[in-house]
């Protein structure tokens, strides 16, 4: 009987809790379920779709997270404005920060897409960054308690460091407009200077145009093919070691490789210019009439006569006798002299002619020693081989200007061959740059022929 009146009344509570009205049953679903807000909707038949998607939660309240990264934030007090781009003066200002009582700064994160609003208290200053910053002041006593001893010193220290800053900027000021000033009287002596040398270069009288000359056709015969089809016959490399011509008077051998230098863009060698002045001096003997009498000393003259100890005239003293020359060296009208200068061929003449010592360098060069050596020379030549003293104190020495040029830096030794050349002839320098091309072959033909035109 216990076990049915159990069981009974089992029975009954079971009725009893299946006839409980529907507010009861939600009051008892909310409580089990529910976290947020209830919804309206959730007396509704449990059959319906709406009632069964109000039962789920509502969505939780968004958390509160704490920014870890750095943010921007104003000071107030009483710095010394900065001046434009002093990024040195935002630096201190900067570094004073960490000595500020800093709260958490906090992002409030919700649903919608706008940026947030950052609120950042610092010190004594809240600032509000958005798309617009407002600097908040705090009340005088809030910066009293806020303020430690330590930032107070720092900030005296940035004070002082200012003011050193700005007296070292003071002094540099006053260096750079003394320096202005010197700057603006240089500039007004180089004007001054510069209209000086334009008065002078107008009161300078104009020179005289000289009448124009015939050129001689002689030094500017074209080649023939044959002679042409020669010269470049022998510059190819198969006649390099091949032994072209020898020379008997002087005893030199010019082999392929030796012309060689006489293609273009080539320096010229000892053998080209001493063969062709040997050649020169030929072609007076064979005509005395239609050349000038000269002399023509080779490329190792000067090196004996000035070598590192200095002026030795006794080193030279039998490279001029009458048995070698036949005639004596004061006789001729002109005397030609190649001087080397390591990497540069150049030119003295001794004019006897017209008692003068020239100087003849393609680059406009000048060198008096060259020509102070060579008085000397002469003196001593005429008193050991004539018994004459010449007096050569009153003799000119002139470094001709107006005499053609090389534009480049391998045709001076060319240029040297010709001075001699045309002056040897008794005529001017009628010859330029561009005719160096034609000149390497002509004296490429000459001297394969031993005769020089």
């Amino acid at each position: 009987m216990g076990a049915v009146a159990i069981n009974r009344k089992r029975t009954e509570d079971s009725l009893n809790f299946n006839q409980q009205s529907p507010s009861s049953q939600a009051s008892k679903k909310k409580r089990r379920f529910s976290f947020g807000i209830v919804s309206p909707d959730s007396n509704k038949p449990s059959s319906s779709t709406i009632s069964r998607i109000s039962r789920y939660p509502d969505a939780k309240a968004p958390l509160r997270r704490e920014i870890h990264a750095p943010s921007r934030a104003s000071l107030r007090y009483a710095l010394p404005k900065p001046k434009p781009n002093d990024y040195s003066f935002k630096r201190r200002a900067f570094d004073a920060l960490r000595f500020f009582t800093k709260d958490k700064e906090i992002i409030d994160l919700g649903d919608e897409e706008e940026e947030p609003e950052i609120e950042i208290e610092i010190g004594k200053e809240a600032v509000c960054e958005d798309s617009s910053v407002e600097v908040v002041d705090c009340d005088v006593d809030e910066k009293e308690e806020n303020v430690e001893p330590s930032m107070l010193d720092s900030m005296s220290l940035v004070r002082q460091e200012a003011a050193s800053s700005l007296e070292a900027y003071k002094k540099l000021l006053q260096s750079a407009e003394r320096r202005n000033s010197k700057l603006e009287a240089l500039g007004f002596e180089i004007l001054f200077n510069e209209k000086r040398l334009s008065q002078l270069r107008q009161s300078r009288p104009k020179p005289v145009d000289k009448p124009l000359k015939k050129v001689p056709d002689e030094p500017f015969i074209p080649l023939t093919e044959e002679e042409e089809a020669e010269v470049y016959n022998t510059f190819s490399g198969k006649n390099r070691r091949k032994v072209l011509v020898t020379h008997a008077n002087s005893n030199i051998d010019i082999t392929g490789e030796v012309l060689q230098c006489l293609t273009p863009s080539a320096w010229l060698n000892d053998e080209v210019i001493n063969v062709y002045l040997e050649l020169l001096k030929e072609r007076e003997t064979r005509e005395p009439k239609k050349y000038l009498k000269c002399h023509f000393f080779n490329t190792f003259f000067y090196k004996k006569l000035v070598s590192d100890s200095g002026y030795n005239y006794k080193a030279v003293r039998r490279w001029t006798t009458q048995r070698k020359l036949g005639y004596a060296l004061i006789d001729c009208d002109m005397i030609f002299v190649p001087i080397h200068r390591g990497v540069h061929w150049t030119l003295a003449v001794i004019n006897i002619r017209d008692r003068k010592f020239l100087y003849l360098d393609s680059l406009n060069g000048v060198d008096s020693k060259i020509l102070n050596a060579l008085a000397k020379y002469l003196g001593d030549e005429a008193k050991e081989k004539s018994g004459k003293d010449i007096d050569v104190s009153s003799w000119d020495m002139e470094f001709v200007e107006d005499l053609p040029q090389q534009q480049n830096g391998y045709d001076c030794g060319m240029f040297m061959l010709k001075y001699i050349d045309f002056f040897s002839r008794g005529l001017g320098l009628y010859f330029s740059q561009e005719h160096m091309p034609y000149f390497r072959l002509r004296t490429a033909k000459e001297i394969l022929r031993l005769r020089a035109d």
